[in-house]
């Protein structure tokens, strides 16, 4: 924090300066890399807690998990946690009677790309996330109908992303990567099977369009079999721009694209499609309960490459139908999706969980006041 990389980061950072504002405390764990000792520092009104940790992947989150929690449970202040994938670790906070409410993503062990051996971690931690967290966030109802076959329903609420409204954007950060405002469609998304970003590259690539294909992340071809595919498929319309993590550079890429191509298949609610929503983007989505509920009247869905060629046409020859897909985009973001009304249900949770943390707090008081007594009648 501040967020730099993705959706759970800009969930916390967004959350946790609606929760300042309205007068709570709120301490933020950080992982940054190198060595040395535990600092805090203050940013934003937030509490920071920087944690340095040497190792990479997933060895070194877990160090940074293992810590954190250690750090918090001193405190025994009511937890926030974002993701399950260390849930193994949160035991500590129930058997100290600490409240954790925890977003459970989406069904992250379920993705082909972890292979079996840390699918097989996940889908553990999973269950146990769901055990011992005092209160389970969902990010979407389909993701609400899954956990409640790990858990009560009274314990499971559906709080999805946010997005602020992009509304005006400079075109410089467009035209320095040599594109035309209004001339060209967007993806951004991780470069894997399950986004769909071949099926979308060849449906796009089908035909000369005119415009182009501006698509956003890291992509090795010379290394990675995929990014090879998706390369080879690819028109000379398709621009690869690289990795944008600057939202200074991402928001002006979406507010002056004709639309946006989103073709995630796993998950719940996605940030990256509730930001396009934001952007007033249309959005040719591929077709599942996720992007449906999500987008909803502000997208054409796509199953395979053909669907996808017949929709980018659709756009293209149809210019009142992506001023009509971007209005419906603006209606549905500010229906669900505006920060006020995300952090907003985060704090209306919380607060139903802060008399047991007061109660944690005087537990704790009274164990340390116990040892410090036994510890004065042994010297004696």
């Amino acid at each position: 924090m501040p967020a730099a990389y993705g959706g759970f980061e800009t969930a916390a950072e967004n959350v946790a300066r609606h929760l300042v504002a309205q007068g709570w405390r709120v301490v933020v764990y950080c992982q940054v890399p190198g060595s040395g000792p535990i600092t805090e520092d203050m940013w934003q009104g937030i509490d920071r807690v920087l944690i340095p940790i040497e190792t990479e992947g997933w060895l070194g989150t877990s160090k940074f998990d293992l810590l954190s929690i250690r750090h918090a449970a001193r405190r025994r202040d009511l937890c926030l946690t974002f993701g399950y994938n260390t849930a193994v670790l949160n035991t500590w906070q129930r058997l100290l009677g600490i409240p954790n409410v925890i977003n459970m993503d989406g069904i992250e062990w379920s993705r082909a790309r972890w292979g079996r051996p840390r699918q097989a971690i996940l889908y553990v931690n999973e269950r146990i996330g769901a055990l011992v967290g005092n209160h389970l966030i969902a990010d979407h109802p389909v993701i609400e109908t899954y956990l409640r076959t790990r858990a009560p329903a009274r314990k499971i609420t559906t709080i999805t992303y946010g997005a602020d409204a992009v509304l005006d954007a400079p075109t410089r950060p467009v035209l320095e990567r040599g594109l035309e405002p209004g001339r060209y469609l967007t993806i951004v998304a991780r470069p894997i099977p399950e986004n769909s970003i071949l099926e979308i590259v060849r449906g796009f690539s089908a035909r000369p369009r005119g415009i182009k294909l501006a698509v956003v992340g890291t992509y090795t071809p010379e290394t990675d079999a995929y990014h090879h595919e998706v390369a080879a498929a690819a028109s000379d319309e398709v621009v690869f721009l690289g990795a944008v993590y600057d939202p200074h550079v991402l928001a002006p890429l979406r507010a002056h694209a004709i639309g946006y191509l989103h073709g995630h298949t796993v998950g719940g609610t996605n940030p990256s499609l509730v930001e396009a929503l934001a952007a007033g983007n249309a959005v040719i989505a591929q077709d599942n309960a996720y992007n449906r509920w999500v987008a909803q009247g502000a997208a054409l869905y796509f199953t395979d490459a053909a669907d996808v060629d017949a929709a980018v046409s659709r756009l293209v020859d149809e210019p009142g139908l992506a001023v009509e897909l971007g209005a419906a985009a603006r209606r549905r973001h500010l229906e669900e999706f505006t920060w006020e009304r995300v952090a907003g249900q985060y704090a209306a949770l919380l607060e139903r969980y802060l008399p047991a943390a007061r109660d944690a707090r005087r537990r704790g008081a009274a164990r340390s006041t116990a040892r410090a007594t036994a510890r004065s009648g042994g010297r004696t």
